[in-house]
């Protein structure tokens, strides 16, 4: 069925019609511009009279935001990716026909403006329109001036209009590929080599999550999109390359909330001749950098809360959380059947999955721990059932792993990575017997990988790193939809 045009619609589409009648394209040619709307900041020391002197001459374009006609003169407003700025045009400074052809625009039609600076009586910096230029007819109107569009859904939907309406998406689309060039400068610094690897995997694997699937036609073979970066990157350890991260999109068939996208991006970096306590320090001076250079301050705010990135990072064991929240001390010899009974009596829910201790402890602490932790913090050892890539402590129930938290949520996990493959080939086969007893997340054996071990991978760090959750952070936006420009979204 065809869309019913409202009035304005049927309006614009007149003036359309009309362009074209007077020889001109209604949805334009190359314009030169000279200048944008940060240029006018150039000359705000300038009085009105040193302005009129200089006649500096620039030329603009961007799309229409107000319109104020008042007869044979007329003030608008001209929005381009820097800001917004004001245009004085008046018959006499351009002309009846180019003035006739400016008093068809409509607010959100596209145009080019040349023309002198200058300052109102109020000393507003303006540009005295000398040329008008008819780029883009819009045929939609904007929503109204106030209000914009305030549902988030349609928001996330309509995103090329939310970036017009809002200047808080503006910034936050033009902040992310800052933060990511920082953190590559930052490891390139560091003698880090950025590389790329597929997308496409054969075998699951790098992380527990549900993938997507696809089916490659010309080999007659399933294929799912990559969860993780991780088994690649290790794979360029063995080959020698040492010292290496990936920033890429990762795609995980999972629910969507203010926290999660199918799609989404993380950074890995792994460090050959490294370990936990070489990542531990990297991702405190990176966050703290980064709160310095995109914040312009060490304590930055997220919500009511503000985040010290200053003071060193808590650095605590994920038992010892446990311990001091429940009064639980998973550090003790406890069986499989104790530790089920404890997790009864606590009300915390014990997955059909579970085939250790371990479990268990990861589920009291998401249970009463992880909503605790505001202040950056680095939750150490976790137990082997759920690190099968990390290597184990000392105390071979635990691992050389943490995660990073901040306003009680996940930033970063982090590994000594396990490069033993007969060991790494014993945590492969508990993840076959956690998927045959209903672990969907649960990883595959990844016989080449276990085959590239066996050549030798050196002792190394590795790190994970959530880009997306990161820009939340140091744009102070509340969910993951606000940062991703085009978030998976549901049907209206």
């Amino acid at each position: 069925m065809e869309e019913k045009l409202t009035d304005q619609e049927i309006v614009r589409r007149e003036k359309l019609q009309k362009l074209r009648d007077l020889g001109i394209d209604p949805f334009g040619q190359k314009y030169v511009r000279t200048a944008n709307s940060n240029t006018l900041k150039n000359y705000q020391n300038y009085t009105k009279e040193e302005l009129e002197e200089k006649k500096i001459e620039l030329a603009l374009a961007g799309r229409i935001m107000t319109i104020r006609k008042m007869g044979k003169a007329s003030f608008f407003h001209i929005q381009d990716r820097e800001g917004n700025f004001q245009c004085f045009i008046s018959k006499d400074s351009v002309g009846e026909d180019n003035y006739a052809l400016f008093k068809m625009a409509d607010i959100g039609d596209i145009v080019g403006v040349k023309g002198f600076v200058m300052k109102t009586n109020t000393g507003e910096m303006t540009l005295k329109v000398t040329e008008y230029t008819h780029l883009t007819k819009a045929l939609r109107p904007l929503p109204e001036k106030f209000h914009g569009l305030t549902d988030v859904e349609e928001r996330c939907r309509r995103r090329y209009v939310d970036l017009i309406m809002n200047e808080n998406s503006k910034r936050i689309a033009l902040l992310r590929p800052k933060i990511i060039r920082e953190l590559q400068h930052h490891f390139d610094e560091l003698g880090f080599v950025e590389v790329e690897t597929s997308m496409l995997c054969s075998i699951k694997g790098g992380a527990n999550a549900k993938p997507f699937v696809t089916h490659h036609n010309a080999l007659d073979k399933d294929f799912t999109l990559r969860i993780a970066t991780e088994l690649a990157l290790k794979r360029l350890l063995v080959g020698g390359l040492e010292k290496v991260y990936e920033i890429g999109r990762l795609f995980r068939n999972e629910g969507m909330d203010n926290r999660h996208n199918p799609e989404f991006t993380t950074v890995e970096l792994y460090q050959a001749y490294g370990d936990i306590n070489d990542m531990a320090d990297l991702v405190e001076s990176t966050f703290r950098l980064l709160a310095k250079k995109i914040v312009g301050n060490e304590v930055i705010p997220y919500g009511d809360l503000n985040i010290d990135m200053k003071s060193p990072f808590r650095k605590v064991s994920m038992a010892q959380l446990v311990k001091e929240k429940v009064g639980v001390d998973f550090t003790q010899n406890l069986s499989f059947e104790e530790a089920v009974k404890l997790a009864k009596e606590h009300k915390v829910t014990v997955e059909k999955h579970f085939t250790g201790v371990g479990h268990i402890l990861n589920a009291f602490f998401e249970t009463y721990c992880e909503e605790t932790l505001i202040q950056p913090t680095l939750v150490f050892n976790h137990p082997i059932e759920i690190s099968p890539l990390a290597k184990k402590s000392k105390d071979p129930r635990f691992t050389e792993r943490f995660e990073l938290f901040i306003g009680a949520r996940e930033y970063a996990n982090a590994f000594t990575e396990l490069n033993d493959p007969i060991d790494q080939k014993e945590r492969f086969l508990s993840q076959l017997k956690e998927k045959a007893l209903g672990n969907d997340e649960a990883g595959e054996m990844d016989v080449d990988f276990v085959e590239a071990l066996e050549y030798g991978m050196p002792p190394a760090g590795g790190i994970g790193i959530g880009i997306d959750r990161l820009v939340m952070l140091l744009a102070n936006a509340p969910t993951i939809r606000d940062v991703i420009l085009f978030p998976t979204m549901r049907d209206r």
